[in-house]
């Protein structure tokens, strides 16, 4: 896990006062890192792509990770890789135009871990499957029927 508490913190102070078109690419690579709200990833990285507009700076982002999850069906951990990609203005304060809210910081420095943990929780399935034809668990015993024969069931429960 990174140590760093902001890993998504970028300086953006050297575009606040550049002419209007002025871009700058920044790439994350981490193996793995948590970010807010709470979400924890590996092999995460990306990119985001920040345009110095009439009204702010303009971020585009594209990220990637996986998070772990825990199959609905057969409670196995999942790697669930998920992506995102996604268009954020940062206004001045003097354009407050951003329907995000999101106003650009007078420190000069941006986290863009909060939005890319939000985008990024967007994308986890509300039932992550191990996989599409995963089989469950038993409802009698309780075992994963992944890991059971085709024919898996209590005969001697139908004695009864």
């Amino acid at each position: 896990m990174t140590k760093n508490k902001y890993p998504l913190r970028i300086n953006i102070g050297f575009l606040l006062n550049q002419p209007v078109g002025t871009s700058h690419d920044f790439d994350f690579d981490f193996d793995r890192v948590k970010l807010p709200p709470d979400i924890e990833l590996s092999d995460f990285s990306g990119n985001a792509h920040i345009s110095r507009t009439r009204q702010g700076l303009l971020v585009e982002g594209d990220f990637v990770g996986e998070a772990q999850q825990e199959c609905v069906r057969c409670l196995a951990d999942v790697q669930q890789p998920l992506r995102t990609e996604f268009q954020e203005l940062f206004a001045f304060k003097n354009h407050p135009i951003s329907e995000s809210g999101l106003i650009v910081p007078d420190d000069g420095y941006i986290d863009l871990g909060p939005i890319v943990g939000d985008y990024l929780t967007l994308e986890i399935p509300i039932n992550p499957t191990c996989r599409e034809e995963c089989r469950g668990l038993c409802p009698i015993c309780g075992a994963n029927l992944n890991e059971e024969p085709e024919d898996h069931s209590h005969p001697e429960l139908m004695e009864e």
